[in-house]
């Protein structure tokens, strides 16, 4: 079973990389079975045969998944950036984002019918839908009508972007057992709303993975300190959920078939509760996966689980076969089957059972996902394991009290916010943990996201997973390694590495892209303590830290490519407490309410706002700043030098400024948002043009002349991008093709604040800070 899950997974991942190519080498691996056929037994026949038909029934799945995507009339209509009218059912919830004309609201449809151009169409296919603020009433289940311009998306699995989507219009409302579903999920909010706000949006995080009201500061601190975990729904929450009502229905008397009844009913009702997303899916049946492990042959009932899991939930939904999230929850699974038992039997030589098992089972879940974790953050948290061992024993209670107080609460609101107030307590200490732990010099070191890199690191896990077990039966073993783990926790290690890895940023710098989330926040250097910023990203904390670690005092020029929120909400961060001469703006006036803030912020600062001259090409300290684009019409009659845009934003990525800069001899190219028409009139002007650094446009977007891009042949390419955001950015084609043309491509979502720096040799070369 694990070989045939294996087969399932690795097809899949095949198969959305190469789509039908990939039916090729599934059939050179059959002709080389057919060929050493009479060297296998007829068991092993029999096993390589259903590993071939198992790869490729994950390999049709997807092809024909994504056929029917490329297939259906929105796929089309997207491509045209038509507008549409659809009627669909909501199967999300409601969350809202920063977006480039202010607060936006994201929400997932499943198409019933699209009227557009005069036709209507009965057809299938999932939306993404962006719009304004009316939709955080889109109810889970509902079916409502919804207004707006469709645009591609770059997941394989959805059939286009509805974005600028007007309010919707309620057809028919959710079935009765989404209502239950809501009217619980709302009472749990209820039950901890007294609490402290970090303590109120953990809760809920945890108990069923609404993460709406947590804390970006929360958020941050579990990333560094390996518990974001518990902030989304995992087998961790099933298992719990599940456990404690199977231990309550033995307590009523509730025995043998019956049990089982009333754990599928638990299993159930988890998944209503937590919303059956693809990622709610792959908690429940990987926690179930989970509950073989320490159990009468473990190992074995426990793989074999496993590997139909894996086979079945990649069937069913292909594109979680290279879904990140997926293959954490695979791993975890694996090393708490694999790794779990042989090391809590270990530590239960000279450590009470339980103990052995809380200290087994996060180690073991930590030690197999590090490598992932490594390649998809490029760290790697010394204080992970800690800190879950610290964390752990409050997860149980919080999880229990949180849906006890949510329950409770719908008939007796008293009841309820008493057990949200001890739900409370109990996640005070998770917070407590991951705030000190995050705090600790280096809690996370850097870890390269090549192959070698993560390689490596596999190795070493690897190696470290065999060793665990026997090192840890002899009591003086795991005293050393405690002494170990302490000195982790209290940040020895992090000491050391600060000490040795140098100062920030590195001497000489040319560009710093700040990891702000989903926006860009670009400092040129120019001068000592002195830097262009070009953006300013939806965050004024975000960009002035950044700019504080960098040193920059004086702010000569900042340009603010178009106006959308992602661009120009920081501008209060880039303005506090620095000296900025002028900043500069594109022509086009719009979004209003980003024009507004923008003027606001300036006229407090007294700082002269003006638009980007097109075409002309000054020094600016130590830089020369050439503006390619826009000159847009009517601009030059206007009395500010500007133009009015259609109020919504719609057309403010094309208007971004473009900026040519050559600093130290290297040539930099920024350009905003900028989309293939724009992009064509700058190609139309410089010609045969040769980058040293480029500023991906538009977040990586796959809305690109992807030849133009590769044709610059930069060194260095630069995505400044938001860690899980919903827009699928960056794309990975144009990663990939940017990558072929010999770029070195890093994100800040993964490689957060990046630096560009001069190599002696005459090119570039870049550093993170992670």
């Amino acid at each position: 079973m694990p070989a045939l899950g294996a087969a399932a997974w690795l097809g899949g991942i095949a198969a959305q990389q190469s789509g039908r190519a990939t039916y090729a080498g599934l059939a050179g691996l059959g002709l080389i079975v057919w060929v050493l056929a009479p060297r296998f037994g007829a068991g092993g026949l029999r096993l390589l045969l259903a590993v071939l038909v198992v790869a490729g029934a994950a390999v049709t799945g997807t092809v024909l998944r994504h056929d029917a995507v490329r297939g259906s009339p929105l796929h089309d209509l997207a491509a045209e950036r038509a507008t549409a009218d659809l009627v669909g059912t909501v199967v999300s919830d409601p969350r809202q984002v920063a977006g480039r004309a202010g607060p936006q609201v994201v929400v997932r449809l499943r198409v019933r019918e699209v009227t557009s151009r005069g036709h209507r169409l009965r057809t299938g296919g999932s939306v993404v839908v962006i719009g304004a603020p009316g939709w955080t009433t889109a109810e889970l289940g509902s079916r409502v009508l919804a207004e707006g311009r469709l645009a591609a998306s770059g997941d394989p699995g959805t059939a286009a972007l509805l974005t600028g989507a007007r309010d919707p219009v309620r057809i028919r409302g959710p079935d009765p057992w989404w209502r239950a579903s809501a009217a619980v999920r709302a009472s749990i909010r209820r039950a901890v709303a007294h609490r402290p706000p970090d303590q109120a949006g953990l809760v809920p995080a945890l108990v069923d993975g609404d993460d709406a009201g947590l804390p970006d500061a929360v958020e941050r601190d579990f990333r560094t300190t390996g518990l974001t975990h518990l902030t989304a729904v995992s087998g961790t929450n099933l298992t719990l959920v599940v456990g404690s009502l199977l231990l309550i229905a033995r307590a009523a008397g509730v025995r043998r078939r019956w049990l089982a009844v009333v754990g599928l009913a638990g299993i159930v009702g988890f998944v209503l509760l937590a919303r059956t997303e693809p990622s709610v899916l792959r908690a429940a049946v990987m926690g179930s996966v989970g509950l073989f492990a320490f159990g009468p042959d473990g190992r074995r009932r426990g793989l074999r689980a496993l590997g139909v899991a894996v086979a079945g939930l990649v069937l069913v939904q292909p594109e979680l076969a290279v879904a990140a999230g997926f293959a954490l929850s695979v791993l975890a699974t694996a090393g708490i089957v694999l790794l779990g038992p042989p090391l809590a039997r270990a530590l239960a030589r000279w450590l009470p059972r339980a103990v052995a098992e809380a200290v087994a089972v996060p180690s073991a879940a930590q030690l197999a996902c590090t490598p992932v974790i490594a390649a998809l953050s490029g760290q790697v948290s010394l204080v992970a394991v800690g800190a879950n061992l610290l964390a752990g024993p409050a997860v149980g209670p919080a999880t229990v009290l949180g849906l006890a107080g949510g329950l409770v609460g719908l008939v007796w609101p008293w009841v309820g916010m008493l057990c949200g107030t001890a739900a409370g307590w109990s996640v005070g200490w998770i917070i407590a943990v991951a705030e000190h732990a995050a705090a600790l010099p280096g809690a996370a070191v850097g870890w390269g996201t090549g192959a070698l890199a993560v390689g490596v690191l596999t190795v070493l896990c690897l190696l470290l997973g065999l060793a665990l077990p026997r090192l840890l039966r002899r009591r003086s073993a795991g005293a050393v390694l405690g002494v170990l783990l302490l000195l982790v926790v209290l940040g020895v290690p992090g000491r050391l590495w600060s000490a040795t890895s140098g100062p920030w940023p590195p001497a000489g710098w040319l560009l710093a892209a700040c990891d702000v989330g989903q926006g860009d926040a670009l400092a040129l250097a120019v001068g000592p303590r002195s830097a262009i910023v070009v953006d300013a990203g939806p965050d004024p904390q975000a960009v002035d830290r950044c700019l504080d670690r960098l040193g920059v005092e004086q702010v000569p020029l900042l340009v603010l490519t178009h106006f959308h929120a992602d661009h120009v909400d920081g501008i209060d961060g880039v303005l506090d407490g620095r000296s900025v001469g002028a900043i500069e703006t594109t022509e086009l006036a719009d979004p209003p309410g980003g024009v507004e803030l923008v003027r606001r912020a300036a006229e407090a600062a007294g700082v002269p706002v003006t638009v980007a001259p097109y075409g002309a090409t000054r020094r600016v300290g130590e830089a020369t700043v050439q503006v390619l684009h826009p000159d847009l019409p009517g601009a030059a009659g206007a009395a500010d030098g500007t133009v009015a845009g259609p109020g919504d934003g719609s057309t403010a990525n094309d208007a971004s400024v473009v900026l040519l800069v050559e600093v130290a001899g290297r040539r930099l190219l920024l350009t905003g948002d900028l989309e293939p028409p724009g992009q064509a009139q700058v190609a139309a002007l410089v010609g045969d043009l040769d980058v040293d650094v480029l500023k991906v446009p538009h977040h990586g977007s796959p809305h690109q002349d992807l030849a133009w891009l590769t044709g610059l042949r930069a060194e260095v390419a630069l995505v400044s991008v938001g860690a899980d955001n919903d827009y699928g950015h960056p794309s990975a084609q144009v990663v990939r093709g940017l990558e072929a043309a010999g770029a070195e491509v890093l994100r800040t979502d993964r490689d957060g604040d990046i630096v560009v720096v001069a190599d002696p040799a005459g090119g570039v070369r870049a550093t993170t800070r992670r």
